[in-house]
């Protein structure tokens, strides 16, 4: 089980139990699958093409590559640039695949499944709200923590339906608590003098120094490191969202001030 209540496995054989399963259309994924090897080879068939014409024009920079292809001999040209398209265009089709992510909700826990084999569990008695941000799948805990933030393509009406279908909570208008995020700024920098921060505003020990390392990720788009110092922080209860290279924290139930709203529970039993 790992720290965030969240359980994950590789084994793409593992048994799934009942639910609703929320992917992307099959017509989406085939139409995919052969439109990108289509614009590969269509695309490398028109820089075969017209690759004499472009080496004859003498102030384009790197015009060696356009003279060697336009150096080989048909059919071995046109043949060699269609099959290198459709090859290219398959690897672009299988990096999509490897990202597509698909939902199962049921009674008793969410499974998330990358086309990797990554499958992640989070048990529905952990489970407090759940709502897309953006392009993100979101599960809240009952302390408000995140237990899971997923990018996907998936219809937020599929979502919704499964979701309320067993119970779970679905805030249709998004993050319940984004009024309770404040900017991270390093040192309080960019605050002006006699600034008082709302009560509670104290991050915990550590999480400063590891949104200073996260500022960092973000700087260089390290998508690794910026997301396990995502999971970093929610160990020390805090919850970080980014919105313009910038980060916005708040605490979580566990860590920060009493709350007197509750964005609600799922019923024990529902479903």
């Amino acid at each position: 089980m790992a720290p965030d209540g969240t359980s994950a496995a590789g084994d793409p054989a593992t048994p799934a139990r009942s639910g609703i399963v929320v992917a992307e259309p099959t017509r989406t994924v085939a139409l995919v699958w052969i439109t990108f090897p289509l614009l590969g080879a269509g695309l490398l068939w028109l820089v075969q093409w017209s690759a004499g014409w472009i080496a004859s024009i003498r102030w384009i920079p790197m015009r060696g590559p356009f003279l060697l292809v336009d150096a080989i001999d048909e059919p071995w040209a046109t043949g060699g640039a269609l099959l290198l398209g459709v090859l290219g265009g398959l690897v672009v089709a299988g990096m999509a695949a490897v990202e597509r992510l698909t939902v199962t909700v049921a009674a008793d826990r969410v499974t998330l499944a990358r086309g990797d084999d990554t499958v992640r569990h989070v048990e529905r008695d952990r489970v407090g709200v759940v709502f897309r941000d953006g392009k993100h799948l979101v599960l809240l805990g009952v302390d408000t923590e995140e237990l899971a933030r997923e990018s996907s393509d998936l219809s937020a009406d599929r979502l919704r339906h499964a979701f309320e279908a067993y119970g779970y909570r679905w805030s249709a208008d998004g993050d319940p608590y984004r009024d309770d995020y404040r900017r991270w700024v390093a040192d309080g920098a960019e605050l002006p003098a006699g600034t008082e921060l709302p009560a509670g505003a104290e991050l915990p020990a550590g999480a400063d120094a590891l949104l200073k390392a996260r500022q960092r990720a973000l700087g260089k788009k390290d998508r690794a490191q910026v997301a396990e110092l995502r999971v970093d922080l929610a160990r020390l209860g805090v919850v970080v969202r980014d919105q313009d290279k910038r980060q916005y924290w708040r605490p979580t139930r566990s860590t920060g001030p009493a709350r007197d709203r509750n964005p609600g529970q799922p019923t024990p039993g529902a479903g």
